[in-house]
């Protein structure tokens, strides 16, 4: 419960979402730093928490994979050009969605969790790759914010294996606050 109360103060004392402007996209340390924003580190987080509540043994990848494979292929559409507009709202949703997901558990089916999973990384892979100048090194700032999503996956597993072993109401509590933080990520989108 400690480790769950510190990691909620240092979430909320966490810059707001800056993610997607004002840095740079080159190299492989900026790539590395990319997801460390709010709407990023919340959403990949997420995404580890869900799959160790939701998903069984070696399944529990399945999630941060999904994540993982999608998020690439928006990145690689974004580099190329693809853009959508209301993308920044998009991601903001997508952390709401992440919460909803979490209320909802494994009561939902595993391929309808997935396709939560998959259509949010999807948006958050896009503004990765639209951010890279022309002339930008794709596979370096790839490879960085692919190296920190699957960390802060590996996070996520481990702390939803601690919520798992938490009374419910602080499940509910930490799933209620992400879906808050993702619409209040939407308003200011």
């Amino acid at each position: 419960m400690k480790k769950i109360l510190i990691l909620a103060a240092l979430l909320g004392a966490a810059a707001s979402a800056s993610a997607h402007t004002g840095h740079g996209t080159h190299s492989l340390f900026e790539g590395l730093a990319h997801p460390l924003g709010l709407d990023h580190l919340l959403a990949m987080v997420a995404v580890g928490v869900w799959s160790a509540a939701a998903l069984q043994g070696a399944r529990r990848w399945l999630g941060p994979a999904a994540f993982l494979a999608a998020m690439t292929l928006g990145a690689a559409a974004g580099a190329a050009g693809l853009g959508l507009p209301g993308t920044e709202g998009a991601i903001a949703l997508s952390v709401a969605a992440l919460g909803a997901l979490l209320l909802a558990g494994a009561r939902l089916p595993t391929a309808a969790g997935l396709g939560v999973v998959a259509v949010a990384a999807t948006f958050h892979g896009l503004a990765h790759g639209a951010e890279l100048p022309a002339g930008g090194t794709f596979a370096a700032y790839a490879l960085g914010f692919g190296v920190t999503t699957t960390a802060l996956h590996v996070a996520g597993l481990g702390l939803g294996r601690a919520l798992r072993q938490a009374q419910a109401w602080v499940w509910r509590t930490a799933a209620g606050a992400l879906t808050a933080v993702g619409l209040l990520l939407l308003v200011r989108a």
